[in-house]
């Protein structure tokens, strides 16, 4: 109770009182109240006590009755529960010491595999609950806009209030996040996982979210790039709240800078990118150069006085994973997608990012695990400058097996001929889940049958692909399809020519509506659905064994079996009988008449090992692990 006043209450002077009164200084718990508090609790579950006896949960009359007498000492609760259930249900028997039996719940079949954890309460739900039910406010441990310090790990300064009562001046106590790509890429199945949480978190919780350009980087981005990112997030059915870029803020981060290096927490340094690179660098032998100077040669990288990698702008912070005064501002004479050649000094993610948060009032900034380690500079730099200081919060990557999503890597691929694209449906990129026929709702059900994990999370794609099968399963118009045709002519055709059948758009819901398909003496079924030689578990068509047409009302037997000189079979002669006529037959087949001719693309994993990256698994490397039948 005392770390809990502390912490709603960051400012000093302490109300002295006020603080005791919260932490229950002086409060008497008479045995009276905890005898009173006990029995009332044990009156409310007083049926399921008798019913269940011994076997009932008593961690639940101790939690409740607890509830009831915070400051009460536990020891004197448990012993009052103790001794009021030994009164109702008198001393154990024997069969209050047998084993309870274990019941098996039954499952959705859909779920057996993989269940979503929900988050970090250490509770983890076996019920997928929708990504908007796991992420409003109280299912998520994060703070309410506007009480920032009451997160942990949250530097708390004398300004520290005054700024937040400012942020909740512009926000009206609105939820704000931002999804912040870099616009050197298309965005992956990952990226659909950042883009539900944040989207979504921002939408459970009757906010905004902002698409933001992390546009730092002038030589990779492309407009293609800004294009898709923006595309794919609609396409998973979210709408920016405003689309801005980090470049939208140059100025504002450069005269920032200069104000960095007055109240002397930043350094121009000369040390080369391989000298400060690795682990336990040297400390740069600038690093306590006069501020003046500082000043003077950070306008002359801004003027382009020095070339790249001569000199840098550094922080005067350490890292939590002891990485040292990380870099704010490299020399880059690359004209800028937006800027153009304005400048030739760019700021880096690690001075952007938090920068730019808040800027745009952002309550809470989602990132993934790995910024875990920046989360020290992200306080430290809004801190040094006295703004506004957002909350990072960090959640896991999700990760699929047999595939790369690597930027660098996907690059590659085209580069070598191996896909044809970042759109190649065997790529789990979301231009190619969408050309592949993922529907979108199906990949933010995925995201949310993943949980809001903090853990990394590692999928099958298979658990992908159930997802999209529920979808399309209520979505998808079925039609009748042959892949290797086998002719099959009807002998004893019951018809002078064709009859019209009627076939359901979707088998499972009559009432959605159908088509006619023609039902002629010649039909074609798939060759796999017929064999000659009648296999154990083998249902589908052989001699001896008949099948029913799907749809058709009939069921065919083989009466010849037609082949050509190399003994391979052409065409089937068949009897068909009315389905009531006949006995039920083992399976029913798809077949067609008056086919319309096709292109079916079917596609298999591009890659053979489940984590095609790790030298463990493939010790050529990714690119020696395809599959030459994808």
């Amino acid at each position: 109770a005392a770390l809990q006043y502390l912490r709603s209450h960051p400012l000093d002077p302490l109300d002295a009182a006020d603080f005791e009164r919260a932490c229950g200084v002086g409060v008497r718990v008479s045995p009276e109240q905890i005898e009173e508090a006990v029995e009332a609790v044990i009156s409310r579950h007083r049926e399921e006590l008798l019913a269940e006896r011994y076997r009932f949960n008593m961690g639940l009359l101790m939690g409740e009755a607890r509830s009831r007498l915070q400051w009460a000492d536990g020891k004197s609760i448990k012993n009052e529960v103790d001794l009021q259930v030994l009164h109702l249900l008198g001393p154990k028997t024997e069969a209050d010491l047998e084993k309870k039996p274990k019941v098996a719940k039954a499952r959705p079949v859909q779920e057996e595999k993989q269940k979503a954890p929900v988050v970090e309460n250490g509770e983890v739900g076996t019920e997928v609950k929708s990504l908007l039910e796991q992420l409003r406010g109280e299912a998520l441990k994060f703070h309410k806009p506007g009480e920032n310090y009451k997160t942990e790990g949250y530097v708390v300064t004398p300004n520290t209030m005054a700024l937040l009562k400012q942020h909740l001046a512009v926000t009206g106590g609105q939820v704000r996040t931002r999804f912040p790509p870099e616009p050197n890429g298309i965005l992956h199945i990952g990226h659909a996982k950042a883009i539900n949480f944040n989207f979504g978190y921002a939408k459970a919780n009757g906010g905004v979210c902002f698409l933001r350009y992390d546009d730092t980087n002038p030589e990779k981005e492309e407009e293609k790039y800004f294009t898709a990112i923006r595309e794919m997030v609609e396409w998973l059915g979210y709408q920016p709240y405003a689309v801005t870029h980090a470049s939208d803020y140059f100025d504002q981060l450069y005269s920032w800078a200069l104000e960095l290096i007055r109240r002397g927490q930043a350094y121009v340094c000369h040390q080369k990118v391989e000298e400060i690179k690795g682990h336990n660098p040297p400390p740069s032998p600038w690093r306590d150069r006069p501020v003046e100077e500082s000043l003077l040669l950070f306008e002359d990288m801004r003027k382009g006085k020095f070339g790249e990698g001569e000199a840098t702008l550094r922080m005067k912070l350490v890292m939590e994973d002891g990485k040292m005064d990380p870099v704010a501002y490299r020399v880059k004479f690359t004209p800028h997608h937006r800027t153009g050649d304005k400048w030739c000094i760019y700021p880096t993610y690690d001075y952007t990012h938090c920068l730019c948060d808040s800027i745009e009032h952002i309550t809470h900034s989602l990132c993934t695990k790995e910024f875990q380690a920046r989360r020290s500079s992200y306080f430290w730099l809004c801190n040094a400058l006295d703004v506004y200081c957002p909350v990072q919060w960090e959640y896991g990557r999700l990760n699929l097996l047999y595939t790369v999503v690597s930027k660098r890597k996907i690059i590659r691929l085209v580069e070598t001929g191996a896909v044809r694209d970042w759109d190649d449906p065997r790529l789990f990129t979301l231009t190619a889940l969408r050309r592949r026929g993922f529907p979108p709702e199906a990949i933010n059900n995925f995201c949310a049958r993943v949980g809001v994990t903090v853990a990394q999370a590692t999928m099958e794609p298979h658990l992908l692909e159930a997802c999209v099968r529920e979808v399309l399963n209520e979505q998808a118009p079925r039609a009748m399809a042959v892949l290797e045709p086998l002719k099959v002519t009807i002998t004893n055709f019951p018809a002078p020519e064709t009859i019209d059948v009627l076939v359901p758009d979707f088998p499972a819901d009559d009432s959605r509506g159908s088509h006619k398909v023609p039902f002629q003496p010649t039909v074609y079924i798939e060759e796999t659905d017929f064999r000659e030689e009648l296999d154990k578990g083998y249902k589908r068509l052989a001699p001896g064994q008949p099948v029913g047409l799907r749809h058709a009302g009939y069921v065919i037997a083989v009466q010849n079996v037609i082949k050509n000189a190399s003994g391979r079979v052409m065409e089937l002669e068949v009897t068909c009988t009315k389905s009531e006529a006949a006995e039920k037959p083992k399976a029913f087949i798809h077949w067609v008449a008056e086919p319309l001719p096709c292109e079916v693309r079917l596609y298999e994993r591009l890659f053979l090992h489940k984590n095609p990256e790790d030298p463990a698994e493939v010790p050529g490397g990714f690119l020696s692990d395809l599959n030459p039948v994808s």
